[in-house]
């Protein structure tokens, strides 16, 4: 059951790597090798910061008081903050530069 699991885990993230590096469907085309570096690192740092904010969310939600009771260990293991159903990778933005998400630091 935890194979099946983490395999789904790992298909929505390759699935949003293809979604984020949406350039020539997802292919490297440079045969540069430098350039094909300089891309892959992006995805890499792109994909770190989305793991990071998602962990703040996470962890934000879940020091509320209703969580600790609610959860079962099958949902704590199956917690993963590899997730991107929050990311418009094609659309509109709004940026407020005088508003930020309060990712405050939980103790």
């Amino acid at each position: 059951m935890r194979c099946t699991a983490f395999l789904r885990v790992v298909e929505n993230w390759n699935s949003a790597n293809h979604d984020l590096f949406y350039g020539k469907d997802g292919d490297l085309t440079c045969s540069d090798k430098e350039s094909q570096e300089i891309s892959m690192l992006a995805l890499h740092l792109l994909q770190s910061a989305l793991v990071h904010v998602d962990t703040l969310l996470l962890q934000e939600i879940l020091s509320e008081e209703k969580w600790p009771r609610r959860l079962t260990d099958a949902d704590r293991r199956a917690l993963s903050p590899l997730f991107w159903t929050h990311v418009n990778p094609c659309g509109r933005f709004e940026l407020d530069v005088n508003s930020h998400l309060d990712l405050a630091v939980v103790a």
